[in-house]
């Protein structure tokens, strides 16, 4: 039997290791039949592997503006437990910045410091948590009682103009790669250009089209490792020039739908059929800026006029973004604030919007969630790891099946992970 195979049926198999809840008694007050209604969905979510493709690594200590209210990361291990999130992908990520010796040498530093920060949270043993490689470790860790990290990476920035240094961070356990974040680089186009201060312009749509040479490269060693590649973030010319050139199915770890909410990174219908064609999984963010009605004239009305107060473009860069070009901490904050306000706070029903929309378009095993975790979020009910059973019930009141539940929080990811490492 295929190992995908295997290992799907390892997935589907841990279904059968909690009794179902029984029924309401008939002489139970209705407080007491809504608990036992509810039953079932938490059953469902403790056997479930439940797997975010895609956060960012908060070095403690060190945490940023995005982490969570109480300034701790927001799939620090005790809210993953309290919400019964068994796996996450931590992306070792740097934003843009200068392409130069100093430049290279400054993102680098970071990204080997957010590497020491997840090899150190998995070497204490009290955490019992592992740095999973595979996708067979992964299942092994859940049935274990475990928290899986897996590794992820996000810029090649990262990497300045070195190829070779891919290899270095797959040494290291990184087994999920994207090219670009913010801005392009020597490797690929980004879908969201950046404001250059050193020319006072903002960066063409596209520098290469799509990839570079480098890039091209790039894409064949991941293939080679048996990495994951990962799309999100990328002009829709490289996301298409990727999946052309990938021998193994790829995935976009945080991304939702142009259709629905029309801005840069947000993944085009073609984008999204490509995708699913090559094998691959799109996974939907919890991230209130990407999920918003973008056809509403009042909302875009108030948007624009936000930033226009602000002094940065009207319509580039929509909503939120531009935000990091902003000097002035007062008005940035206020910009920022205004946007949140304008938006409100996101919905899980938003979310799965998205995610409807994506399976009803490719299919229920073309979909799962990253949810950009410590950048993004705002969604009400799920702000955080520890809400993440909220999802669940979310999925299961829209008549998603249990099959369909453990393909998208993580059989999906797995068989693409899987696949990627038999290259």
């Amino acid at each position: 039997m295929a190992p995908c195979r295997l290992l799907m049926l390892a997935v589907i198999a841990l279904a059968g290791c909690a009794e179902p809840a029984a029924p309401p008694k008939p002489e139970q007050e209705p407080e007491q039949r809504t608990e036992q209604a509810v039953e079932p969905q938490a059953t469902l979510h403790e056997r479930t592997l439940v797997l975010d493709a895609h956060a960012d690594v908060e070095i403690p200590g060190q945490e940023t503006r995005y982490a969570g209210a109480d300034g701790r990361s927001e799939v620090a291990l005790d809210k993953m437990r309290a919400g019964g999130m068994d796996a996450v992908v931590l992306a070792v990520a740097v934003g843009p910045g200068p392409r130069d010796e100093a430049g290279y040498s400054e993102a680098r530093a970071l990204a080997d410091a957010e590497l020491a920060a997840v090899h150190g949270v998995v070497s204490d043993p009290a955490n019992n948590a592992i740095l999973a490689t595979t996708a067979d470790e992964i299942v092994t860790a859940h049935e274990n009682g475990q928290t899986a990290l897996i590794l992820g990476f996000q810029n090649a920035r990262i990497l300045g103009t070195e190829v070779a240094s891919l290899d270095e961070f797959f040494e290291a356990g990184v087994r999920v790669f994207a090219l670009t974040h913010m801005g392009h680089n020597d490797f690929a186009d980004s879908s969201r250009p950046v404001f250059v201060r050193e020319n006072g312009s903002h960066e063409p749509d596209a520098e290469h089209g799509g990839l570079s040479e480098l890039g091209r490269a790039a894409i064949a060693r991941v293939n080679e490792l048996g990495g994951v590649v990962d799309v999100s973030q990328l002009s829709k010319e490289a996301v298409m020039e990727v999946v052309e050139l990938s021998t193994a199915p790829v995935i976009a770890s945080h991304s939702n739908v142009k259709a629905l909410t029309d801005v840069r990174r947000n993944l085009s219908d073609e984008e999204i059929d490509a995708i699913a064609a090559g094998g691959g999984v799109i996974h939907v963010a919890a991230f209130k800026g990407y999920l918003f009605d973008s056809s509403d004239a009042a909302l875009d009305a108030a948007i624009r006029a936000a930033r226009n107060e602000a002094g940065i473009l009207e319509d580039y860069d929509y909503p939120y973004e531009l935000y990091w070009e902003i000097d002035d901490p007062e008005i940035q904050a206020t910009y920022i604030n205004a946007i949140n306000d304008i938006l409100g706070p996101g919905s899980i029903d938003a979310m799965l919007h998205h995610l409807d929309y994506v399976a009803e378009r490719v299919g229920v095993d073309h979909v799962g969630i990253g949810n950009d975790f410590n950048h993004g979020g705002g969604i009400a009910g799920f702000e955080d790891a520890s809400e993440a059973h909220n999802l669940t019930v979310a999925l299961v009141e829209r008549g998603y099946s249990e099959e369909d539940i453990q393909k998208i929080w993580s059989g999906n990811f797995l068989r693409v992970m899987a696949a990627a490492a038999r290259r």
